[in-house]
């Protein structure tokens, strides 16, 4: 997912399954994203919860700050994007 691909606000499974890693594992990440004013945030922070509301998936982060997973640059320096078909 890129930020300016809003059409599929749900990550593809390999996406929700490296954020499902994090998750797990309670490790901290890097996560670099777009908040709702456009501005580019940079969090270094677990990964709390995964989930999806009205068609979209959202991360939410141990400070409690909610991330859609399609304003989402990079975590750890790995871009979740994946190329399909």
């Amino acid at each position: 997912m890129t930020p300016q691909d809003t059409q599929g606000a749900v990550a593809h499974w390999s996406v929700q399954d490296m954020l499902r890693e994090y998750l797990t594992t309670g490790r901290m990440a890097e996560v670099v994203y777009r908040d709702g004013a456009g501005q580019v945030c940079i969090a270094h922070d677990t990964i709390r919860d995964i989930f999806s509301r009205a068609g979209k998936d959202f991360i939410l982060l141990g400070r409690g700050e909610m991330v859609g997973v399609d304003h989402v640059i990079t975590i750890d320096g790995r871009f979740p994007t994946v190329s399909c078909c």
